[in-house]
């Protein structure tokens, strides 16, 4: 009896990461729309850290974590808040653009700020 509940300990707690995990989505892991989705999360603010612009010429775009950024392409654009993993690997620009923003790949890469490292 003593073996059997340590392992049903470990298979329950097993079992609930492998749910969280199959849980996530890509706003977990890039961020999300620089505008509250509701009035518990009304703390996000729309105000730009600063503006990208993307023209055909655009390959790759640097951002911080924790940054607001607006994305201006044609006449379009969109403000995003990169508030999600700490430094995910790189991703296209149209994982989290609006559809048809851009017409061509473009990279993002996110480096971590200073709010990564306390102290």
């Amino acid at each position: 009896m003593k073996l059997l509940f340590p392992r049903l300990v470990v298979l329950t707690l097993s079992a609930a990461s492998l749910s969280a995990g199959a849980a996530l989505k890509p706003t977990d892991l890039f961020g999300e729309p620089a505008q509250a989705p509701s009035l518990e999360r009304a703390i996000i603010t729309a105000v730009a850290d600063r503006t990208i612009t993307i023209d055909d010429k655009t390959k790759w775009v640097n951002v911080r974590h924790f940054e607001v950024i607006r994305f201006v392409s044609n006449g379009r654009e969109f403000t995003w808040y990169f508030d999600g993993v700490a430094q995910p690997r790189p991703f296209d620009l149209s994982q989290i653009a609006p559809a048809g923003f851009v017409g061509h790949s473009v990279t993002v890469y996110v480096a971590p700020s200073e709010r990564d490292f306390p102290g």
